[in-house]
């Protein structure tokens, strides 16, 4: 499914971003729009580099101070993402690249990205061949603090010599 998806999009949104640049063309002008463009870019690269120290900056301060930085290593890699779609000519991929770059907007970008990532990963952990002893494992849910019940318990009793 993911790879249909892929595709489609490899697809889809080149068509639509040559659309969208021919359309905004007609309205305002063909140099006006390069110009947009170039001045999209620009301001583009200024964020991804003053983001990106940012986010340097605060896992140096995540590591130093001995907490996992799963924070800070997703705002990082949202903004290389970020940057990446910026990088490309049009429209439609400078929206949601400014989205993964953007200090107001990354938490969402962040939240959409671990709730698919998280799906992602259930999905390729149930077709393992370790799925039997993945599913057997108990489970921490966020907004419970008491780990579920183990269904499979052996009693025993230990033995010192």
């Amino acid at each position: 499914m993911l790879r249909i998806g892929l595709f489609l999009a490899f697809l889809v949104v080149p068509v639509l971003e040559i659309w969208l640049l021919i359309q905004i063309g007609e309205v305002i002008g063909g140099w006006t729009t390069v110009a947009l463009l170039i001045a999209d870019s620009l301001l583009g690269g200024w964020l991804v580099r003053r983001e990106g120290r940012r986010a340097w900056a605060a896992l140096q301060k995540a590591i130093e101070s001995g907490r996992m930085p799963d924070r800070e290593l997703a705002d990082g890699a949202l903004i290389v993402a970020g940057g990446a779609l910026l990088l490309t000519p049009g429209f439609i991929t400078d929206v949601f690249g400014f989205a993964m770059i953007l200090p107001f907007t990354r938490p969402f970008a962040r939240r959409l990205a671990t709730w698919f990532l998280g799906r992602r990963v259930k999905s390729m952990a149930a077709r393992s061949p370790y799925a039997p002893f993945i599913s057997a494992m108990p489970r921490h849910d966020s907004h419970h603090d008491q780990p579920r019940p183990k269904e499979n318990v052996v009693r025993g009793e230990v033995v010192d010599d």
